[in-house]
């Protein structure tokens, strides 16, 4: 454990500074040497993660040391505050399940014409006109869509995005696992704005980034409040969040 804790902090800075070096607007790196740092980047990240993921079991882990604002607190972890997430949730909720429903009983995306619609997104995203800018900023982005419209791969995610967002939306209404669904809308909502399109997703992104925050109680009042439990994370009291014993048995009083 000391030398993940160790290794943890140098490859930390290594991430950091090939990500620095990827994105700063005063040093510009040619092709090759930008593959390699990004590389390397990607690499260093993930092994972070996995150092972080090992070391989860440290006895530190458990101290909290820098503890944020009572009322912070009390939006993400107090059960009550699922009544603040429980309209954001639906709000969210309802527009991925009426995107999904549209897709599904859309000739375009599973009917007749199925894989059109999609297909057609990803060659006007993927273009680069002669003036002006690319729908795309990312070029990691744009050849990864690239190589979705070489393998044909419109005639499988033309049924798992609509799908997806529609079992998102359902998730999200009846409080099923609600940060893992959240995650996923967001997840669909970066695809989205990284090719390019702006429409709802930055609210819809921003809004499920509250409710992964909240995961443990924005399902509260729905079927998490019975699931989350059964998983192993059950709602406790605070002196039990504050790891003070837990009550026993009231003695009689003394006369």
């Amino acid at each position: 454990m000391a030398q993940l804790r160790t290794l943890a902090v140098p490859v930390g800075v290594l991430a950091a500074v090939l990500l620095f070096l990827l994105v700063n607007p005063w040093i510009v790196l040619d092709g090759a040497i930008s593959q390699i740092v990004t590389i390397g980047f990607w690499l260093s990240f993930i092994l972070l993660l996995i150092i972080l993921f090992s070391l989860r079991d440290d006895p530190d882990a458990e101290n909290v040391e820098v503890e944020g604002p009572t009322f912070t607190r009390y939006l993400f972890s107090n059960p009550r505050a699922g009544l603040f997430w429980l309209p954001i949730r639906l709000f969210v909720g309802f527009a991925w399940l009426e995107a999904g429903w549209g897709k599904l009983t859309s000739p375009a995306w599973t009917g007749d014409q199925a894989g059109t619609a999609i297909l057609g997104y990803w060659q006007n995203a993927v273009a680069i006109p002669e003036e002006g800018h690319a729908a795309i900023t990312y070029d990691w982005y744009r050849s990864f869509l690239q190589f979705l419209i070489d393998n044909g791969a419109e005639q499988w995610m033309t049924y798992v995005i609509p799908i997806g967002e529609f079992a998102v939306g359902l998730g999200l209404i009846f409080g099923v696992l609600t940060g893992f669904a959240a995650f996923s809308g967001a997840l669909l909502n970066m695809t989205f704005l990284l090719a390019g399109s702006a429409s709802t997703n930055p609210i819809m992104f921003t809004l499920a980034i509250g409710l992964m925050l909240a995961w443990k109680v924005a399902g509260y009042y729905g079927l998490d409040r019975y699931l989350l439990p059964l998983l192993g994370t059950p709602w406790k009291n605070r002196g039990t969040l504050r790891g003070g014993p837990e009550p026993g048995p009231a003695s009689p009083a003394s006369g």
